[in-house]
């Protein structure tokens, strides 16, 4: 009886340790993830009104990225950069 309280506790010790290795990473690819699709969306609305003014950025995984890693300074990199384009 004494072994299989120990075998429990080790398990639940065990889950414990291997849940808070895992759980940290999760939490920053899904942070990537929702900045990415807010990058996403601030780039449909830069084209929405950039097209009044013949203006495009083309909306594709890696600027959705650029714009969900670096947020605001990122998207003005990247009007400035198709400005100099």
């Amino acid at each position: 009886m004494d072994t299989n309280l120990i075998t429990y506790l080790a398990c639940i010790c065990f889950l414990f340790i291997f849940g808070r290795v895992f759980i940290v990473p999760i939490k920053k690819i899904l942070k990537l993830i929702i900045n990415s699709i807010l990058g996403g969306i601030v780039i449909f609305l830069i084209n929405l009104i950039g097209s009044t003014f013949g203006f495009h950025i083309g909306l594709n995984f890696f600027t959705s990225v650029l714009i969900g890693l670096l947020g605001l300074p990122g998207a003005v990199c990247l009007v400035i950069v198709k400005l100099l384009i």
